[in-house]
């Protein structure tokens, strides 16, 4: 290749570039001065997670297809192979980047409609929870179709792509049981988007602990303990392990609270104040506040208060609040009302 033909080579590749550079700007002025007006967060979110991925995209791709047009007249012999290729590179692996970010933008347009900040957000919890997985799915097939798209561009994956095909019985077996393990997971995520029977910001009591759903990937689901620890597991454990989900239906949930008493503790007093402590607090929602005998003890009376609340955070409130009041009220109004142990004596001893 000579000095010309390296100089025409450089000035086709900078009008390709700038020409999609140029479509590239247009693009933003349809965005801002059009759609922004109508849809703003949509924009925002296009020019936090596709602005740089659109821009090489375009440049890139302006640059191959001036190369592809300008060669029949600029190169009778041809432009060089590998510089065509590398552009077929670099068009596919910017396009994978661009879809990528642009599934990003889906999630973030769609799951801004559906908020979780709400009392009762079941419906919110779902959705979130299988777009998510979905969205992670949707990379997954990117990078595979881009990777498969980047390596038939060369001749030996095309050959070993043809061998591959011929043995594929064989290898499916081979892979099969190689990766078991992982294929079993990436299968649970799928199965986990669809039954869910965890899903986003679900209150889950698992291997003994309690805490919320933080995040689901198509491999390994997140548990944020009560006390800020992550509690990582895979995600087939859902499927093949027992669980509690206080949320599965709805967040609404009955506390309990457990109290030791004399037998001669004012039955009727008790229900009372637990009723008076349930009403003045914002956790109580108004549907069950009552006080049974659970158990009848050698020396005291096992009493449940059983209080409700609209979510587990607000039962631990009401629970705690219940426990104290109750407590401090036994002590002040009938302090004979706590657990105590009576001693007699045997007269007879007595006169010995």
């Amino acid at each position: 290749m000579n000095l010309n033909e390296l100089t025409e080579i450089v000035l086709i590749l900078a009008v390709g570039a700038l020409a999609g550079l140029l479509l590239y700007g247009v693009l933003i002025l349809v965005l801002r001065y059009v759609v922004r007006p109508h849809h703003p967060a949509l924009v925002e979110s296009l020019r936090l997670r596709a602005d740089t991925p659109a821009a090489l995209f375009l440049i890139t791709l302006g640059a191959h297809l001036a190369l592809s047009l300008a060669s029949p007249r600029a190169f009778p012999d041809g432009h060089p192979d590998g510089l065509g290729r590398f552009l077929v590179i670099l068009s596919l692996a910017a396009l994978g980047f661009l879809l990528i970010r642009l599934v990003r933008v889906l999630e973030d347009h769609l799951l801004a409609a559906v908020q979780m900040d709400m009392a009762d957000n079941l419906r919110a919890r779902r959705f979130h929870t299988q777009f998510r997985i979905l969205r992670q799915a949707l990379t997954v097939a990117i990078l595979v179709l881009v990777a498969a798209s980047i390596l038939l561009q060369f001749d030996g994956f095309r050959q070993f792509g043809g061998g591959l095909l011929a043995s594929a019985g064989v290898a499916g077996i081979i892979i099969g049981f190689a990766a078991q393990r992982a294929l079993g997971n990436l299968l649970a995520g799928f199965q986990i988007a669809v039954t869910q029977p965890i899903r986003l910001d679900d209150v889950v009591v698992v291997e003994g602990e309690w805490g919320r759903v933080e995040e689901i990937t198509l491999t390994y689901v997140i548990i944020r303990i009560w006390d800020e620890r992550r509690l990582v597991l895979p995600i087939i454990y859902f499927l093949e392990k027992p669980f509690t989900n206080w949320t599965r239906r709805t967040a609404d949930i009955l506390g309990t609270v457990f109290l030791h008493v004399d037998y001669d503790a004012p039955l009727g007093a008790i229900r009372a104040q637990v009723r008076e402590l349930v009403e003045g607090h914002p956790a109580w929602d108004g549907r069950v506040a009552e006080v049974v005998v659970t158990d009848a003890l050698p020396t005291t009376l096992e009493l449940r208060a059983l209080v409700s609340s609209r979510d587990s955070g607000s039962a631990w409130d009401l629970r705690c609040h219940v426990r104290e009041g109750l407590v401090t009220f036994l002590k002040e109004h009938y302090p004979d009302a706590l657990p105590r142990f009576r001693i007699e004596q045997d007269p007879h001893l007595t006169d010995r």
